[in-house]
């Protein structure tokens, strides 16, 4: 699978953004997708998953303010993840990962997006 995200950007604090991600070469009938962010200096973390049967998870830095989601076309999925009340500690490079192998969540083994910024401000 091969995945790229968009939809990065600077928003003020309390904004809201919409990333994407489109996952390519998914012939897969399961597998989990998710959201990662990593700030800098820290670790990176998993901030929302969605498994085949659409059932999502949050981590709790994000629940009520961050809504993941997935389409599937023709060999692709696309999940996007609507953020909504974002504050300066929201920003980091967000990555989307999939593994198409798993049917629910969380993944083992991920493939990667190559990440996008976003930055929150006052």
């Amino acid at each position: 699978v091969q995945l790229v995200e968009s939809g990065g950007g600077s928003v003020q604090t309390g904004g809201s953004l919409t990333l994407s991600c489109v996952v390519s070469e998914y012939v897969y009938s399961g597998g989990c997708l998710a959201w990662f962010r990593q700030a800098p200096g820290k670790e990176r973390e998993v901030v929302a998953t969605i498994d085949a049967e659409g059932t999502t998870s949050y981590s709790d830095s994000v629940k009520g303010r961050f809504t993941i989601s997935s389409d599937r076309g023709k060999n692709t999925r696309t999940v996007s993840l609507y953020m909504i009340g974002l504050k300066s500690e929201d920003t980091a490079m967000y990555y989307c990962a999939a593994d198409p192998i798993t049917y629910y969540c969380p993944g083992y083994r991920y493939s990667w997006g190559q990440g996008t910024q976003v930055t929150v401000s006052s």
